[in-house]
């Protein structure tokens, strides 16, 4: 079954967090798609990572075909006075919440900033969604909320009430807090539960990017669990291309059991497809070396280090995308292998320019 789809030509969208990895990208595929909407973008552009590497997104989104048609505002979603004058001077027609404190780790250590950002600054976004009426929100949900679940793949049908990071209990709390708001007020809301995304100008604080400044630098990386983990790698064009079909397909309210149900759902958005981490980083190693970054006898061996789980993590992710499928004919499918030769050939022209 595929869902009818609205335009979103002539349609004003909000992207929070849009000068960071997935919301850049997304704002760049709706001006090349939509040629008649009208993005409006907000990050409150903080120092977690590199601020060149935001302000980079953020030019190449301005000079795209189209660009003439985003304008960008510095806001913290977390600061409702700002907030709500960007809703009753905007009126929105779709909103995509997208900006949030990301990391497991850096939950553990700094739990303030994702109370602030994921919790107050979310219950900013659903409060002015239901005074400044919206056609639909969208919201970055992520695969962290299945916690300590055993079932392999994870479904949106699986229980998720043992998280094992305090990220993940903020993603879970947005699911909660969405689903009240849509019975509540009718807000149709679709939550995205994202599985590792990964690509070009992606997040430095990510495996893939973290490993590749190190080699590069002569320095050990630490693989985790002794590298018997795996992970749902997603390439960020799939994660993009998912998003764009949520936003075009509100859910509805029906009838269930004689009550009214609400206008919510929830989405995997995985390639399906969990590779080892001793494998990722072997392809990882062979695209450095066949983009000449790294020389061909380089002794990958002596910068490894292999070390125990870190508290936060989990053994394995591996996203059931059966339902997306189902409602959008579409299904991640960019190989590691792909999506790291590109982010490899991306690596190597921005910094070089540096």
């Amino acid at each position: 079954m595929s869902l009818q789809k609205n335009d979103l030509n002539k349609k004003t969208i909000l992207v929070t967090g849009a000068a960071g990895f997935i919301g850049s990208n997304l704002v760049h595929r709706l001006l090349q798609e939509f040629p008649d909407c009208r993005v409006v973008g907000v990050d409150n552009l903080n120092d977690y990572y590199d601020v060149s590497l935001k302000e980079y997104r953020l030019k190449k989104v301005e000079k795209t075909p189209g660009g003439n048609r985003f304008t960008f505002f510095r806001q913290d979603i977390s600061e409702r006075a700002g907030m709500e004058e960007l809703f009753r001077r905007e009126k929105f027609d779709i909103v995509v919440n997208l900006a949030a404190q990301a990391g497991v780790r850096y939950s553990i250590e700094n739990p303030d900033v994702y109370i602030k950002s994921n919790l107050i600054g979310f219950y900013n976004v659903l409060e002015l969604c239901r005074y400044y009426p919206v056609e639909h929100l969208v919201y970055a949900s992520s695969s962290s909320v299945y916690g300590d679940n055993e079932k392999i793949p994870f479904s949106t049908d699986d229980m998720t009430d043992r998280p094992v990071s305090l990220y993940g209990a903020t993603k879970k709390s947005n699911e909660l807090l969405a689903y009240s708001y849509a019975k509540l007020y009718g807000i149709p809301c679709t939550g995205l539960r994202f599985f590792t995304v990964y690509g070009p100008a992606g997040r430095p604080d990510m495996a893939y990017f973290g490993f590749t400044q190190k080699l590069l630098a002569g320095k050990t990386i630490e693989i985790f669990n002794y590298g018997n983990c795996k992970r749902d790698f997603t390439y960020v064009d799939d994660i993009v291309t998912g998003i764009v079909n949520v936003m075009r397909c509100p859910p509805k309210s029906g009838e269930q059991n004689g009550r009214k149900s609400a206008p919510a759902m929830v989405y995997n958005i995985g390639n399906s497809s969990p590779e080892n981490l001793l494998d990722f980083v072997n392809i990882l190693q062979e695209e450095l070396v066949a983009a000449g970054l790294l020389p061909a006898d380089y002794n990958f061996e002596a910068h490894r280090k292999l070390l125990p789980m870190q508290p936060g993590d989990v053994p394995a992710t591996f996203a059931d995308v059966s339902a997306l499928e189902r409602d959008f004919d579409f299904k991640p499918s960019t190989t590691l292998r792909e999506g790291l030769h590109k982010f490899v050939q991306w690596y190597r022209e921005y910094y070089q320019q540096k």
